[in-house]
């Protein structure tokens, strides 16, 4: 489906490898959007027209040397998405289109079996504060963790917990304001996951939360989706506004 030209994005996309660099762009330039694709990041920094552009997609491969003898270097895979252009937060459905499509490209990047037990993941997202273009991110995140290794996605919650915490964000942080962005960051590896959410809002103090579990609060719905996520996660920090919520996934121990 191409977007109707008011709805056309701007798009930088910072690549150092040719194939991946075409074959994003292609996917995006098919969707109606005007793609520029710049090969290293200097290149793209350096550029005067910068700051015009909705949309930025960057990507980062490279190889963090281990101090360890004999140990193979982790190989870390990142790239960042953020949406620049505060009239571009209010095309919900050409970003939802742009967001779907950039991380459907990603999860055909296959990692090598030899590869997989040393990738480290970097991903950094800065999207509208809309709920639907959270069900790519969810998709992504979860295929990525699956394909690592980490967890058995179906019997670890974590698609719960990481829904109720975009929710969370986007309804009670944002007020579901599309001109506030919702940052959503991810680490993962075989040996643990680590996801950060940070919405624009006002915060909160999280120990004024009711709790679900006490008889005279039965009847609330407050509250609930903050206990799911303490029960799911193995470590759950808040900062001190609210705003900003970590959350760490580790493997089980053989066995359970």
């Amino acid at each position: 489906m191409v977007e109707s030209i008011q709805n056309k994005c701007r798009i930088l996309i910072v690549e150092s490898c040719d194939e991946a660099r075409k074959g994003l762009a292609q996917a995006l330039s098919a969707l109606g959007h005007d793609v520029t694709a710049a090969g290293e990041r200097a290149e793209a920094l350096a550029r005067e027209d910068l700051a015009e552009f909705d949309l930025v997609v960057s990507d980062l491969d490279d190889i963090e040397p281990s101090a360890a003898p004999n140990k193979t270097a982790d190989i870390v895979k990142a790239f960042k998405i953020g949406v620049t252009n505060s009239q571009t937060r209010r095309a919900i459905a050409c970003i939802r289109e742009i967001i779907k499509t950039t991380l459907s490209f990603k999860r055909q990047c296959i990692d090598t079996p030899e590869q997989i037990t040393h990738v480290r993941e970097k991903i950094d997202l800065e999207l509208p504060s809309d709920l639907t273009l959270m069900n790519a991110v969810l998709e992504y995140l979860l295929d990525r963790v699956g394909r690592l290794g980490l967890i058995k996605v179906e019997q670890s919650n974590l698609f719960v917990a990481l829904d109720e915490a975009f929710v969370n964000a986007v309804k009670h942080g944002n007020r579901n304001d599309p001109t506030k962005l919702l940052r959503v960051t991810a680490e993962l590896s075989p040996r643990e996951a680590v996801f950060t959410v940070e919405d624009e809002g006002e915060g909160f103090d999280v120990q004024e939360i009711p709790d679900p579990r006490d008889p005279a609060n039965l009847f609330k719905s407050s509250g609930r989706g903050v206990l799911l996520i303490y029960n799911i996660m193995d470590e759950v920090e808040y900062s001190e506004r609210g705003t900003r919520l970590k959350m760490v996934k580790r493997p089980q121990p053989a066995g359970n």
